[in-house]
């Protein structure tokens, strides 16, 4: 984990075969070839992040729960050239954007002071403001190393292939490969792998959004043909799984339902009200039990696996009690059910939790609440679930265990059981998004049903929800039969004159990618 983010010379290394063909090719050349004609220069390099699938652990990551990820092929592509005076005098630098599509993505011009910082607007949603918040994210790492630092003059040619609000992670791509080419157009060449994702993490926030870390550390940290499993507590940690050997293969599927939902506009309703209401739930279960919470990693600087630790080690159901048996993993497992218990307990009152409540319980007023809570990232809601919102997490973080077992399990290579236990997991996860955490909608909970229907073994949304990707799981004679369906009974009801070329962008086989590479 703490190597450094590879370089290639390779296009061919980055794709699988499915996505090895002219096609990713030609983009490659495409973008040389539109870098010289407006710059009139080669590209230095190229930083490349891809865009992500999560296979289980939704909406947990903020909380600082396991998470189980992987790459897709899918990525953004940033060419970078260095200026030649390399900005020597060390005056303000100038940034050059472009975009490779500039229709829709307008080129710009910004200047950084030699001391300072790119100007992020996070009211207006912008492109550029990603590659700005990856852009100040590096330039404060940089820093740190050296006080003296300015950033150089750099030229740059932007190209993405992960749908915008397609809950495939593109901000974060894009973040991820941002930071990475500033790093390496200023003569940063080793950059580290954790260094990128925890200022990627960071960085994001800039742009309004309590990015939880899974979504940069997919991109990052991913191995070609392996899930990657990442935890958060007490460090950022990845590790990755490989897929068992086994006949047919795990296929996955990706089908979008074209709801686009981009959390970074529908955040205040959507994406950060979860992360409040989750860091509230933590708060309040602490207050009702009496413990004292440690600031931690989470977006708000508490979360519901700080609760769990504090729990644990300020009661008499320390991991050593008797109460407790087997090795840490198990452990880890026993007290998650516990914590998963108390839910309806503590947080069990029906339609949520007014302001004035949770004020009152955490013995502050409405204001220090909302001045301490919903301020730096701000909400649209009269009424929060916590308890809905504890109950989910600490069930989602139960079922990532189980799947991590099933694809750990030295046995399971010859378990006909395998892809239906690994589906209905899958499935368990849908059912709780759109039942309990309230993040799915009709058309994700549709594509599901036909996926199943016609032979998914397991189909579930993926990303922030509302809206964008889902991801089934699929017996490798049955991927014609799920997509056919697709297309009969909701591409073509919903669109009917549909062309082949979106047809083609809504349904992707995938296979396990690379993370960011130069």
């Amino acid at each position: 984990m703490d190597e450094p983010v590879p370089v290639t010379h390779w296009v061919n290394s980055l794709y699988h075969d499915a996505a090895n063909g002219p096609t990713q090719k030609q983009r490659w050349q495409n973008l040389v070839t539109h870098f010289e004609e407006k710059y009139g220069k080669k590209p230095a390099f190229v930083a490349r992040s891809p865009g992500r699938v999560n296979l289980i652990g939704e909406h947990i990551d903020y909380s600082l729960y396991e998470v189980l990820p992987m790459a897709i092929a899918a990525d953004v592509l940033i060419a970078v050239a260095v200026s030649a005076d390399h900005n020597p005098k060390h005056t303000d630098a100038v940034i050059h954007m472009l975009n490779t599509n500039p229709g829709k993505h307008k080129g710009s011009e910004y200047t950084v002071p030699p001391k300072g910082l790119a100007d992020i607007d996070a009211t207006q949603h912008e492109w550029t403001n990603y590659f700005k918040a990856g852009f100040n994210g590096a330039v404060q790492m940089l820093r740190k190393e050296d006080p003296n630092f300015s950033p150089c003059n750099m030229e740059i040619l932007v190209d993405g292939n992960v749908p915008a609000g397609g809950g495939l992670s593109s901000s974060a791509a894009f973040v991820c490969a941002s930071a990475l080419a500033v790093l390496r157009a200023n003569g940063k060449e080793d950059v580290k792998k954790k260094e990128l994702v925890e200022l990627a993490i960071v960085s994001e926030r800039a742009v309004g959004v309590n990015s939880g870390g899974m979504d940069q550390s997919a991109s990052v940290f991913s191995v070609k043909g392996d899930a990657l499993s990442v935890s958060f507590s007490p460090e950022l940690h990845a590790e990755a799984i490989p897929f068992p050997k086994i006949e047919p293969p795990v296929t996955f599927m990706i089908a979008q339902s074209f709801v686009t939902s981009d959390k970074h506009v529908t955040a205040p309703r959507c994406y950060n009200l979860r992360v409040v209401e989750c860091t509230l739930a933590a708060e309040m279960m602490a207050s009702l039990l009496g413990l004292e919470l440690q600031d931690d990693s989470g977006p708000l600087g508490r979360s519901l696996r700080g609760l769990q630790h504090a729990y644990f080690s300020q009661t008499n159901l320390n991991p050593h009690s008797p109460a407790f048996t087997g090795d840490h993993a198990t452990i880890y497992e026993q007290q998650l059910r516990i914590m998963l218990s108390k839910v309806p307990t503590l947080l069990g009152q029906e339609g949520g939790y007014t302001r004035d409540e949770i004020a009152k319980t955490l013995s502050m007023s409405v204001s220090a609440l909302e001045e301490k809570y919903m301020t730096k990232f701000p909400v649209d809601a009269t009424r929060f679930l916590l308890g809905s919102r504890a109950r989910h997490v600490f069930s989602e973080a139960l079922r990532v265990i189980a799947f991590k077992k099933l694809l750990q399990d030295p046995t399971s290579t010859n378990d006909p059981d395998l892809l239906p236990s690994l589906g209905a997991l899958m499935n368990e996860t849908q059912d709780s998004c759109r039942d309990i955490y309230d993040c799915s909608c009709p058309e994700i909970d549709q594509l599901c049903k036909i996926a199943r229907d016609a032979g998914a073994y397991g189909s579930r949304l993926t990303g922030a929800g509302w809206g964008g990707c889902t991801v089934h799981l699929v017996p490798k004679d049955k991927v014609d039969n799920v997509r056919n369906a697709w297309i009969e009974k909701y591409y073509r009801v919903r669109e009917p004159d549909i062309t082949e070329e979106k047809l083609e962008e809504a349904v992707v086989v995938s296979e396990p990618g690379w993370g960011s590479i130069v």
